[in-house]
């Protein structure tokens, strides 16, 4: 087997290191490029060719999410694996519909890691059992999960949720809607209060739950 090349994307220096570092132990694995967001992952697959990028949620400039779809959309021979922190089960179902390969969590071994990367590579797709286990609790509690519903959001909350999920800045946001970007960062903060989620990527996880975009 030719050796996989990977894409390293994660915005901590060490986790980027420690994965380069683990895959010198592995002769079919080669690193060909690392980037500290999704815009940088997204530029250097325009020069260069990766079989597997192997890709966090959490970044900044531009999220694991955003970078996926487009991946998706210009590359999609371009197998991606989430390698994440994040084990809801709204946010693993809202990245594979997506069209994510894998979804192994930070916590997972490095030989569920390497498994996950050959499995995806020969066509497969690889969910860790942390994300089965969390996918199996959500349906367990479906009842209570469909409790959550849009109406607790104003109609403008929720056109500013669209956006935001759309990957429009504050800045853009504001010029569309003719209210400051200061006003769209309240209505941000106060959307990850009513929502109870902590950053962007939960807020796009669930506007893609709700339909929204």
């Amino acid at each position: 087997m030719k050796a996989i090349r990977l894409l390293l994307v994660d915005d901590h220096r060490l986790i980027i290191d420690g994965m380069k570092s683990m895959m010198k132990g592995y002769d079919f694995i080669t690193v060909s490029g690392e980037a500290n967001n999704g815009l940088e992952a997204l530029q250097l697959l325009d020069i260069i060719n990766v079989d597997i990028v192997l890709m966090d949620i959490d970044m900044p400039i531009m999220n694991g999410i955003d970078a996926l779809k487009e991946i998706k959309k210009n590359k999609p021979d371009t197998k991606v694996i989430i390698l994440s922190m994040h084990e809801e089960a709204g946010m693993i179902k809202s990245i594979m519909a997506i069209g994510a390969n894998g979804y192994i969590l930070k916590n997972s071994s490095q030989d569920e890691l390497v498994n996950a990367i050959v499995k995806v590579y020969q066509g497969k797709n690889y969910f860790s059992a942390g994300v089965t286990q969390s996918l199996l609790n959500e349906t367990q509690n479906q009842g209570s999960q469909l409790k959550m519903s849009i109406e607790i959001l104003t109609s403008r909350e929720e056109e500013i949720l669209r956006l935001i999920a759309s990957g429009y800045s504050n800045k853009e946001i504001g010029s569309k809607l003719f209210i400051s970007h200061r006003t769209v960062d309240t209505h941000r903060t106060n959307l990850m209060n009513k929502l109870n989620v902590t950053n962007i990527a939960g807020l796009i996880s669930y506007a893609i739950k709700k339909g929204l975009v």
